[in-house]
């Protein structure tokens, strides 16, 4: 098994398939569930970066069954009566917030797709004890423990306490996604739309409808035209 990092964010650019709408933040924030014997929790509550004896580890698992897992494991880890040997299951998320057609809506976007974060001990030699490692690899969609020669690698702890503040922050407020770059005078292309591959710059941003308006050229003039904030991307100054 080779060794890779995933830590690094790389797999957070990934978008839609991965994403899961939400009617309002509070109510989303409010399902996370936790444990009070201080076993596994999906995301409020973090404080040390790894609790006594315990370390990080990433576990991959099928796309789009992340959240699966995690539960499926945390039901199991109280179950089973093992919260001394493994400690928070987390799927780390951003929440966003996008307008279309003047209609807003909340995301959880995973940033990391394929990828269970596990806080667990293991043997001295740095191994999984059996009946741990059993339990997880018959989990439902369960993939390897990121590391080699058979052994989980642990995560370093600037990674660790990276993720777990980005968990930290999961239940504030979003903003409206992709809005927060863009200003006015920005060089910008429109994406989507019946002025697609039209190229401008920005005139006016206006968040609180998730819209920005442009100037493009038409027929050789210059002429104003309000987008959805989505339909356009920023492009270099180059």
């Amino acid at each position: 098994m080779a060794d890779d990092d995933v830590t690094q964010g790389e797999a957070g650019a990934q978008d839609t398939p991965q994403d899961t709408p939400q009617a309002e933040p509070k109510e989303a924030a409010a399902e996370a569930p936790k444990s009070e014997a201080g076993g596994p929790q999906k995301a409020a509550g973090i404080e040390d970066a790894s609790r006594d004896g315990m370390q990080w580890y990433v576990l991959r698992v099928a796309s789009n069954r992340e959240d699966q897992v995690c539960t499926s494991l945390m039901r199991k880890v109280e179950i089973e009566g093992l919260t001394e040997r493994i400690g928070r299951i987390l799927v780390p998320t951003q929440r966003e917030k996008r307008m279309r057609a003047g209609v807003a809506k909340v995301y959880d976007k995973k940033l990391y797709p394929g990828y269970v974060f596990v806080e667990m001990a293991v043997e001295d030699d740095g191994s999984i004890p059996e009946d741990i490692w059993f339990m997880i690899k018959e989990t439902m969609s369960v993939g390897d423990f990121i590391g080699s020669d058979g052994k989980p690698t642990a995560m370093k702890t600037h990674d660790v306490e990276k993720m777990l503040a980005v968990v930290e922050k999961a239940s504030e407020q979003p903003t409206l996604s992709g809005m927060a770059g863009m200003k006015k005078g920005d060089a910008i292309k429109v994406k989507e739309g019946p002025f697609e591959n039209f190229e401008g710059e920005i005139d006016e941003v206006f968040p609180d409808k998730g819209q920005v308006r442009v100037i493009v050229s038409i027929f050789g003039r210059p002429t104003p035209i309000e987008l959805e904030y989505w339909q356009v991307e920023l492009t270099s100054d180059e």
